[in-house]
């Protein structure tokens, strides 16, 4: 897909209240906004591919994005789901190399795109842009250790109640949380099939550790939820 020049004022006013760039001066923001560049993508469109020449990195406007690894056999891994104000594919902008996983739009989604060329130019002149990526960068990569931790050490139960948690304590610890994805994409996220997840989630109600409205769950008893993610207790 060629990438089109945006020419709307608000790129700058998205721009600047991300987290990777909301400290950066008014002169920087213009900057970016100068040299990033809109792509539109429909639900199910590629973005880019593991293995592909990683020439700049995304910063997500509207949609969602998935980003997920494939196995030989063709088993799909969701390593992350990226929301408004998230980069992605920001790791190979320091090393030049490939990307490392694949991205598809979840729903119809605007990136801003920026050339890593352009970028690193920027970096230079003001080192802060830097920090910030590590900032993001260093959070990214607690929450791929956690991921691993989950899919080889832990059970079913505990991915989940780990997973409940961390969105509660990612939205200030909100006791009602919103599933940010569809019950089969958390299923495969948390490395099961769908039939075993709404089991498991049938048994927490069943328990009151959990209230269940749609895409709205209610952390009933939160306590109850960190015992069974750290495996002092079970949903048997």
């Amino acid at each position: 897909m060629n990438p089109k020049k945006d020419s709307n004022r608000t790129s700058s006013d998205f721009i600047k209240e991300t987290l990777l760039f909301k400290d950066l001066p008014e002169e920087q923001i213009e900057k970016l906004s100068n040299i990033g560049v809109i792509n539109s993508f429909k639900r199910g469109e590629t973005i880019f591919s593991e293995g592909d020449n990683a020439d700049g990195f995304y910063l997500l406007k509207t949609g969602r994005i998935k980003i997920f690894k494939l196995s030989f056999e063709g088993k799909e891994q969701t390593l992350h789901i990226i929301l408004p104000g998230e980069p992605f594919g920001e790791v190979p902008v320091f090393t030049g190399k490939t990307f490392p996983a694949h991205a598809e739009a979840m729903e119809e989604s605007d990136t801003i795109f920026f050339p890593r060329g352009s970028f690193v130019d920027l970096i230079r002149s003001d080192p802060s842009i830097a920090l910030n990526m590590l900032a993001i960068l260093s959070k990214r990569l607690k929450q791929f250790i956690g991921l691993v931790e989950n899919l080889s050490l832990k059970e079913v139960p505990q991915r989940l109640a780990s997973y409940l948690i961390f969105l509660s304590d990612n939205d200030n610890y909100n006791d009602s949380i919103e599933l940010d994805v569809a019950k089969g994409q958390l299923a495969n996220m948390l490395g099961t099939i769908p039939e075993t997840l709404s089991r498991i989630l049938s048994k927490m109600v069943d328990r009151n550790l959990i209230r269940v409205q749609g895409r709205t769950i209610h952390l009933v008893d939160k306590n109850g939820l960190k015992t069974i993610s750290t495996g002092e207790r079970t949903l048997n």
